[in-house]
């Protein structure tokens, strides 16, 4: 009796084919040594409230509750925990019932039967194949969770880029309509000075072009910051309008960041978790299509009751019942199942270079913002020297003009200098701040986990 267990036993549990999951061997970076546990704390951080805007907060909110692509993405989640569900019901065996009313009829005579049966079917997972499926539907939950996160990290992301962004080309859109307004002023006395004689046809029209050149910057920057609405607009789930301003460009409060990063902090990144777990599945897959070259063993049973009269079929003595093994075994099918493994050691193989991939671009993307805030700094503190230069040399331009020791042109040329400064200083001044964002996106880390218990709360109102 103990040996006939101990073969069940052998029968129920079998043995696991195909390769068990090792993490490929990815070499860092030997110069992102900042100590972990700051960068850590500081990738935790709710970081898009250090910029001190609480109208970019509530965007922040909006967008996690209302974004259609993580709503798209929560949704897949649970796509796979039904794959899961239907995946772990093969460990058990397959239960229905049913009721064949019949008649046949022959010599003249037509005799009826009716039959009600319990069916039962259990197929032994000798090879692992329902593990492997298993593994493999649990690496995908895990990896559409992860995929969810990713989304929650673009979204965030990108609202506050986006929001920096509108506010830079709303202080552009001020610096155009206080040159053009400017520049009015002026032309409306050179006009004056032209109608008296003190200036030729050539300065006034000099001055026009100028005051045409201010002019025509307005309706651009006005299409952009319309654009830069809808955007955001969509990012936040609804249709396209107007978005609420908090704080200027100048009042936001730049975040703090490391000047490097630890790699192991990069493990936490949603798409990195998400390729990684495409691999894990990718991997167990094989085991599933390896599994196709050992026979499948079916155990089947049947309890009913059978009667040719359907008031009898309930009485004493109309009970039967059956039960058998089906063991198949492939023999020829041409090349089927070693397609299907090569297919899923294909398959594999394309995963682990898209993990590799990913986590090489994230080091290509942490470097990249870590640079551009490092240059944009630099480059910014350079623009504010130059407008204040330009400042003084429009000053000073007009001063010459006005006493006569110098030709407008040198004004003109001022101005239009002063004017591009200006809006230059600005974008690098945006373009900045969202490079701060990009370094909190390239790390991932735990202010993810941070909004998404937006998204939490919010469903609890």
């Amino acid at each position: 009796m103990r040996n006939l267990l101990l073969c069940i036993l052998l029968l129920v549990t079998g043995c696991t084919v195909g390769p068990d999951y090792v993490r490929p061997d990815i070499k860092a970076p030997d110069q992102w040594n900042v100590e972990y546990k700051a960068a850590a704390d500081l990738a935790n951080t709710q970081w898009w409230r250090l910029f001190g805007d609480t109208v970019l907060d509530d965007l922040i909110e909006t967008a996690v509750r209302g974004n259609l692509d993580l709503k798209s993405a929560t949704a897949k989640v649970d796509q796979y925990l039904g794959v899961l569900d239907t995946t772990r019901s093969q460990y058990f065996p397959q239960i229905s019932a049913g009721f064949n009313p019949g008649a046949t009829h022959g010599g003249g005579t037509t005799t009826q039967s009716y039959q009600a049966t319990v069916n039962a079917t259990w197929e032994l997972d000798l090879w692992g194949k329902i593990r492997r499926s298993s593994e493999a539907a649990q690496a995908q939950i895990v990896g559409s969770e992860a995929g969810r996160r990713a989304v929650i990290m673009t979204v965030v992301s990108n609202v506050a880029s986006g929001y920096i962004t509108l506010r830079g080309m709303d202080r552009q859109l001020e610096i155009a309509r206080d040159t053009e307004k400017a520049y009015a002023e002026s032309l409306k006395l050179f006009q004056l000075r032209f109608k008296h004689g003190t200036i030729s046809g050539l300065e006034l029209s000099q001055a026009e072009s100028n005051y045409e050149a201010a002019r025509q910057a307005i309706p651009s920057y006005e299409s952009l910051v319309r654009q830069q609405e809808n955007l955001i607009s969509l990012l936040l789930g609804r249709a396209p309008g107007p978005i609420p301003r908090g704080k200027t460009i100048d009042e936001l409060i730049p975040p703090g960041i490391p000047a490097g990063l630890p790699s192991l902090l990069l493990e936490r990144r949603p798409d990195i978790i998400q390729a990684e777990q495409s691999l894990i599945a990718a991997n167990a897959e094989i085991g599933v299509a390896k599994a196709a070259y050992f026979p499948k063993i079916s155990l089947t049973g049947a309890l009913g009751v059978s009667s040719g009269d359907i008031s009898k079929l309930f009485v004493p003595g109309a009970g039967i019942w059956s039960a058998g093994a089906q063991l198949a075994q492939p023999l020829f099918n041409f090349g089927q199942t070693a397609g299907q493994v090569k297919q899923a050691e294909s398959q594999q193989q394309q995963a682990m270079y898209q993990y590799q991939q990913t986590i090489l671009t994230a080091f290509r993307e942490v470097e990249d913002a870590l640079i551009k805030t490092t240059k944009g700094r630099e480059q910014l503190d350079a623009q504010k020297r130059q407008v204040d230069s330009l400042s003084e040399y429009d000053r000073l331009a007009r001063l010459q003009f006005e006493a006569g020791t110098s030709n407008y042109l040198q004004v003109l040329d001022a101005d239009r200098s002063l004017f591009s400064g200006k809006l230059d200083k600005t974008k690098t001044h945006y373009d900045l701040l969202v490079s701060l964002i990009s370094v909190y996106k390239s790390m991932g880390g735990g202010w993810v986990a941070e909004a998404d218990k937006l998204q939490g709360a919010a469903q609890k109102k």
